[in-house]
């Protein structure tokens, strides 16, 4: 990802908003219609010298009076058609416009998020939640505020420009054949200050994107930052990423205001140079004072839209920079799909049948340490397996490989007979129910989060869930019951309360694969106690494989696998074991013995 993000910024093009356009497709006929009203802005707006030439020439000669006023009254109507016209065809232009810019901006923020959802959670080894975020917001708004707006403005004073420019040069062609000779002397200097303003706006949204990771890291963390009175370190790390963007965003502003400046000083020289040779036209009788007046609106018409080219430019390559980062976000590749032909695989009754085959695994960012090492287990369906073992002994890696969140190097495993690469994603996950150490709990009622691995479930079926895991009657005495909301994170709640409604919501799930991993760790004794009996009825009829550093939570499991460095060194029942004397007999002794005990032996 960061080599891509390296190799992307060097780039300088503008072309980056090309990724736009499979969001444009769909709205092809809306942007016909857009095109349409903006042309038609931009004729009602170049037909309005011609009908100022008209006033001037035909209603301000001198003669009749009387005729005079009637001709005066018909440009004057004539003037204010244009003005209606205008206002009717600039109104619908921005409206369709706008409406474009919210619906390609809305489209293009569902996508990048729902492809970051997709990736494997290699992705977000090496990319910050913080800079997802920023691209999805503050990105987003420039890619929005271009199609929206800008992208319009630029069209429509590029059609007034080129209309302007036509018109001077069919009115005088040798001064503005001159004048037309200086503006392309403009536009190479421009494209250099271009080239140089877009990957100064690259590197701007790149640092704030760092603050945005910054803030993100910090307050997903508060209480421990808190805890170590990092408030003042923590504000300083961030005050310095900002003042990093400030600085980078400075120079971006200082680049653009060069080349705004020099786009207005220069085609304003050119075209008043143009002028100049109008006013001597009209000196020598070459032509009327009405061709005069028309030639000045039309200059001031052609130099307002060089202005506001130099603007959208800028905006252009702010986006283009905005553009290209989503774009590595919506092409990012996920190290783990679906296959292209699934296979089916019917639920099978009483649990599913697990198997892994010297599998050998190193996680990406530790490729010299195998997590696993020639690992192979079988459990059979209905079967309860506990795994137990040191910290980094391997426990996770395996509930990590059967959820398929990473593919070993060298090994296979197998679901119901199946290999997990030969499942589609959503059909694998759906047969496994996940209870994580630490609980997540989502910003909704307890009754959504319930209902979340289940989002049909009928309320009787999460108060049935959530009795079973022994968290009703918490549940019952919040303020609004089961529709009160948790907050984030779930703060409002203690950790054994999180623990029961992540339990709750696995049980509601009903998968026929259970991973239970540290599930009653957050539970004090008489909770766990209530629980361990509920985890044990939800067991029954379903493989189960458990976590577990304490080892009274699975002193009933069917068999016991312990780990040491990636490898099985011994399984059995727990009397069995505790009978062998080896490594398992160790920790129980460690964890069983009394303090009395200790001191006696001691």
């Amino acid at each position: 990802m960061a080599d891509s993000v390296s190799r992307t910024s060097e780039k300088g093009s503008p072309k980056s908003l090309s990724g736009l356009f499979p969001f444009l497709r769909p709205y092809r006929w809306q942007i016909a219609l857009a095109g349409v009203f903006l042309v038609a802005a931009a004729g009602a707006t170049l037909v309005f010298p011609l009908a100022l030439r008209g006033l001037i020439d035909g209603g301000l000669v001198t003669g009749d009076k009387g005729a005079q006023a009637m001709a005066l009254r018909e440009h004057f109507f004539a003037l204010f058609g244009v003005a209606v016209a205008l206002g009717l065809f600039s109104a619908a232009r921005f409206y369709t416009v706008s409406w474009l810019g919210e619906r390609i901006t809305a489209n293009l923020r569902n996508a990048v998020y729902a492809h970051v959802l997709r990736q494997s959670p290699v992705f977000f080894e090496t990319t910050q939640t913080g800079e997802v975020l920023s691209r999805l917001t503050a990105d987003t708004t420039l890619v929005q505020t271009v199609v929206g707006s800008s992208l319009s403005m630029g069209l429509r004073n590029a059609v007034m420009g080129i209309g302007a420019l036509g018109m001077l040069v069919w009115s005088n062609p040798y001064v503005m054949g001159q004048v037309l000779g200086v503006l392309v002397l403009v536009v190479l200097p421009s494209m250099w200050f271009g080239r140089r303003v877009r990957k100064l706006s690259r590197a701007s949204q790149d640092r704030m994107a760092d603050s945005s990771a910054i803030a993100a890291e910090v307050l997903n963390a508060i209480p421990v930052v808190q805890s170590y009175t990092a408030e003042p370190r923590e504000a300083a790390r961030f005050d310095t990423s900002t003042d990093n963007a400030f600085r980078t965003a400075v120079r971006r502003a200082k680049a653009r205001s060069v080349l705004v400046a020099f786009i207005i000083i220069a085609t304003s020289a050119a075209l008043l140079w143009g002028l100049y040779q109008g006013t001597q036209a009209v000196l020598q009788g070459t032509i009327t004072a009405g061709h005069l007046g028309e030639t000045v609106v039309y200059v001031i018409i052609l130099a307002g839209a060089a202005a506001v080219l130099g603007e959208v430019y800028g905006d252009l390559l702010r986006a283009a920079g905005a553009t290209e980062r989503l774009m590595e976000l919506l092409h990012a590749k996920s190290a783990i799909t679906s296959p292209a032909r699934p296979m089916t695989v019917p639920l099978t009754p009483g649990g599913s049948t697990i198997a892994l085959e010297a599998v050998t695994f190193h996680y990406p960012s530790r490729p010299t340490t195998p997590a696993l090492r020639d690992f192979s287990l079988v459990v059979a369906p209905g079967e309860t397996v506990a795994l137990v073992g040191a910290s980094g002994a391997g426990k996770s890696t395996v509930f990590q490989l059967l959820l398929r969140y990473y593919d070993p190097q060298s090994g296979s495993l197998l679901l119901d007979g199946v290999p997990l690469a030969d499942l589609a994603l959503d059909d694998l996950r759906h047969r496994i129910g996940l209870v994580p150490q630490d609980a997540v709990i989502f910003s909704a009622s307890a009754f959504e989060n319930i209902r979340y691995g289940r989002p049909g479930a009928t309320a009787d079926e999460v108060h049935a869930a959530a009795r079973a895991a022994f968290a009703d009657d918490f549940l019952k005495a919040l303020p609004e019951g089961y529709d009160t909301f948790l907050g984030e994170r779930g703060v409002r709640l203690s950790g054994g309360q999180r623990q029961r409604i992540a339990i709750a919501r696995a049980m509601l799930k009903n998968p026929p694969l259970l991973l239970l991993d540290e599930a009653t760790s957050a539970l004090d004794a008489e909770s766990e106690r209530m629980v361990q009996a509920a985890l044990e009825s939800a067991m029954t009829g379903r493989t189960t494989l458990v976590i577990a550093h304490r080892l009274a939570t699975v002193q009933k499991a069917d068999r016991i696998i312990v780990l040491d460095q990636g490898a099985i060194v011994e399984q059995g029942t727990h009397a069995a074991l505790v009978a062998r004397g080896g490594v398992y007999a160790k920790l129980a002794a460690l964890q069983f013995t009394t303090p009395t005990a200790s001191a006696v032996a001691a």
